[in-house]
């Protein structure tokens, strides 16, 4: 457990010393937010329908971002090397880097999801639905980005890659969360359906990473 501690820890201090990451991640999402009104005019009732399936592809767009540094600078200062001989299995491993990368891409934009909420016109009850899909469903999101980047990572050009691989997987949890989040007839049902999606996800995430890494290291 603290090897797989550490492994977090490492993620975050290293992201702490950049120290932009985080926010350029935030800014995105708001700034896609503050666009939308000036493409689709500024109807509040049209933005407060339309605003589910913003709120969603701001925040699939944004997780995107720090996909290509999540395995790649890794394996160009050879720490990647010693992940595959390390003691604890490069699947615990997989899943820390995992947990950390849900923590500096999903973490912030679920506390940035009130101005969003404030910018597309939603009203209390339906930013409470969109921050708990979010909170559901983007684990699901981190997995299938990890699995993306994984396979991608001995890849020049794998950042480019990795998100046209990852989208059809994560159409699911795109639909499920936008109905979760766009009326309150249903979202239970969507609720589950995302939950599900995240947690066999999540579950099979470090193993099918993992064989990823190996292989790309022969």
């Amino acid at each position: 457990m603290s090897a797989f501690l550490a492994i977090i820890g490492r993620d975050l201090r290293l992201a702490a010393r950049s120290g932009s990451e985080a926010l350029t991640l935030v800014l995105f999402f708001v700034m896609v937010a503050a666009v939308v009104p000036f493409a689709i005019g500024p109807d509040p009732a049209l933005l407060a329908k339309l605003a589910p399936g913003i709120v969603w592809i701001a925040a699939f767009l944004a997780m995107l971002l720090g996909l290509d540094r999540l395995f790649r600078d890794d394996d160009a200062d050879g720490s990647l090397l010693l992940f595959r001989h390390a003691a604890i299995p490069l699947e615990a491993i997989v899943c820390g880097k995992m947990v950390a990368h849900w923590l500096l891409s999903a973490l912030p934009l679920l506390i940035a999801s009130p101005l969003l909420a404030i910018l597309l016109a939603m009203d209390p009850d339906g930013w409470g639905r969109a921050a708990l899909a979010l909170l559901l469903g983007t684990p699901a999101l981190t997995a299938f980005g990890v699995i993306g980047a994984a396979v991608t990572v001995s890849l020049k050009r794998g950042g480019l890659l990795a998100p046209v691989l990852i989208l059809p997987l994560t159409l699911p949890v795109l639909i499920f969360g936008v109905a979760m989040a766009g009326t309150a007839e249903g979202s239970g049902a969507a609720a589950l359906f995302l939950a599900a999606i995240s947690l066999v996800s999540v579950a099979f995430c470090p193993f099918a990473a993992a064989l990823a890494l190996r292989v790309s290291g022969e």
